[in-house]
C-alpha cells in the first residue's frame, strides 16, 4: 500500500543566490516546483508510491532560478527533473513512468493488456487536451473546452471496475489531474462554467482522486492560482512566465 498520510516537511525553494546540494552524490532528487502543474505529476506518482524518504524534493524559485540548476543540473532548465544514478531525466510524463517503473511501491499501471493500451492513449492525449483548454480562455470558452471535458467523461466509461480512468488509480489519472484541478478552479470562478455539469463520472473521478492523500498534499492555491491564469491568459499584455 502507498504511505497513507505521510507527509513531507516542504523544503523552502532555492533562489538565484541559494547553493546547490551536493550534486550526484547518490541522492536521488526531484527538482520540482510546488505550483507547477508538470512537476505535480512526478511529486504524486513519488507519494503514492511512498518514496518520500527515497526521493528528495529540490524546489526551485522559477522566478527567480539559480544559474547552477542550467549549467550543472539540467541544460533545460525546467522541471520537472530527477537526479538518479548519477544521470539527470526530464519530462513529466516520461518520469512518472520512470518512477513507476524503477522504484518500489505500489504499481501504477496494471497488467492487463487493455488497460494498459488505453492508459498509453490517454496519456497521449494530455497535450492535446490541455492546448484545447488552454486556447479557449481567449474564445468562446465552453464551446470550446466541452469536447475536452467529454472526451475525459466518455474515457472514465472505459472500465467499470473503478472510478479512475482505468478503474484503478493508476498513471493516466495522475497525468491529467493536475491539469484538471486547475481547469476546474478557473473555469468555474471566471466563466462560471461548472466541468462536472452533465458529467457524472468526471464529477465522481473528482471527488474520488481528492480523498487520495498523495495527491491532497500536492494541490495549488487556488486563490493564487485564479489571479496568476487572469493575468496569463487574460489581460492584455503580459510576459507572466507559465508556472501554475
Amino acid at each position: 500500500m502507498a504511505a497513507v498520510g505521510v507527509k513531507d516537511n516542504l523544503p523552502t525553494p532555492l533562489e538565484a543566490t541559494s547553493e546547490p546540494p551536493p550534486l550526484f552524490d547518490g541522492t536521488t532528487r526531484l527538482y520540482t516546483c510546488y505550483t507547477c502543474p508538470f512537476a505535480q505529476r512526478v511529486w504524486i506518482t513519488r507519494n503514492f508510491k511512498g518514496l518520500q524518504d527515497e526521493i528528495k524534493l529540490v524546489p526551485l524559485n522559477l522566478g527567480n532560478r539559480p544559474a547552477w540548476y542550467k549549467e550543472k543540473v539540467y541544460p533545460e532548465n525546467k522541471v520537472p527533473a530527477l537526479e538518479h544514478n548519477g544521470k539527470i531525466i526530464g519530462e513529466s510524463l516520461d518520469l512518472i513512468k520512470y518512477v513507476d517503473s524503477n522504484f518500489g511501491g505500489p504499481s501504477l499501471l496494471p497488467d492487463d493488456p487493455a488497460k494498459r493500451e488505453f492508459a498509453e492513449k490517454l496519456i497521449a492525449y494530455t497535450d492535446t487536451f490541455n492546448k484545447t483548454v488552454f486556447t479557449s480562455f481567449k474564445g468562446d470558452t465552453v464551446k470550446e473546452t466541452g469536447p475536452a471535458f467529454d472526451h475525459l467523461e466518455n474515457a472514465l466509461h472505459k472500465f467499470d471496475d473503478g472510478p479512475f480512468f482505468l478503474g484503478q488509480f493508476s498513471l493516466a489519472d495522475i497525468a491529467f489531474v493536475p491539469f484538471v484541478e486547475r481547469f476546474q478552479i478557473f473555469l468555474l470562478e471566471v466563466f462560471k462554467y461548472d466541468i462536472t455539469a452533465g458529467r457524472p463520472k468526471l464529477a465522481k473521478w473528482i471527488e474520488e482522486i481528492n480523498k487520495i492523500d498523495a495527491y491532497k498534499q500536492t494541490k495549488t492555491d487556488p486563490i493564487e492560482l485564479v489571479e496568476f491564469y487572469k493575468a496569463r491568459f487574460l489581460a492584455e499584455q503580459c510576459t507572466c512566465q507559465q508556472v501554475f
